[in-house]
């Protein structure tokens, strides 16, 4: 639960791409890393839709879902999320100190404390996945080896400073277009310039996620962070 979890923050890295024309310089790491901290600051809401493939070491046996994503960043408190899964049908949702893991199939849902949910050292994984964090500061960071990809977009490789079991790399493809315009007008207009993210767990299981249909500070209503359970549904707790 805890990796699916963790994975599906990556979610709130989003922005849909926009292919860089293939005269253009490219930029220095520097300037990308400083288009994509620099856009959270003015975060306050997101909703997108994800598609998401999961490759579980060992069997090469792949998973895949897709759904909406809601982010709330109150001022004075945690983000807030809800991720709905149209497949598996799932939720996740949590209100900034409750999780809630909601099985309908099982008829089971599990709760927890966001605390409970990341101790051990996973809060770095919460803090950057839902930009509160800063990535030079929680990761060190590097182009990929392959340093933009087919459309022109930047290819970066995170590794925390701090790994844990759920997070022990990061890759993001950073939108050359966002990093392009910041640097043309000396502010950051893309508040999530990351096309997708790749999540890499200590065991080997990877999950990419790719997102569309992106709305940024639209205005999400808190009470949609709240989770009433169903009559006739276990309450499971660690």
């Amino acid at each position: 639960m805890i990796r699916w979890l963790t994975c599906s923050l990556s979610l709130l890295l989003v922005l849909v791409w926009t292919p860089l024309q293939a005269a253009d310089k490219p930029a220095s790491l520097k300037d990308v890393i400083g288009a994509l901290e620099k856009g959270y600051a003015g975060l306050q809401d997101v909703r997108a839709d994800f598609s998401q493939r999961t490759l579980i070491a060992g069997v090469g046996r792949e998973q895949k879902g897709n759904g909406e994503v809601f982010l709330k960043r109150p001022a004075s408190s945690t983000a807030m999320f809800r991720f709905n899964y149209a497949k598996p049908k799932q939720q996740i949702v949590s209100n900034g100190k409750q999780v809630w893991f909601y099985l309908p199939e099982n008829r089971q849902v599990m709760v927890s404390t966001v605390a409970e949910m990341f101790k051990g050292g996973n809060a770095i994984a919460l803090s950057y996945l839902t930009g509160l964090g800063h990535v030079s500061r929680d990761f060190t960071v590097s182009f990929a080896k392959e340093q933009r990809d087919k459309h022109g977009d930047y290819q970066l490789e995170l590794i925390p400073k701090k790994p844990t079991p759920v997070l022990a790399r990061l890759q993001l493809t950073v939108s050359a277009e966002a990093v392009e315009r910041f640097l043309r007008q000396g502010n950051v207009q893309d508040l999530f310039p990351v096309q997708a993210s790749v999540v890499h767990d200590a065991g080997g299981n990877q999950t990419r996620i790719d997102y569309s249909h992106v709305r940024v500070n639209k205005g999400v209503d808190s009470n949609k962070f709240n989770f009433k359970v169903p009559a006739g549904v276990a309450v499971v707790k660690p």
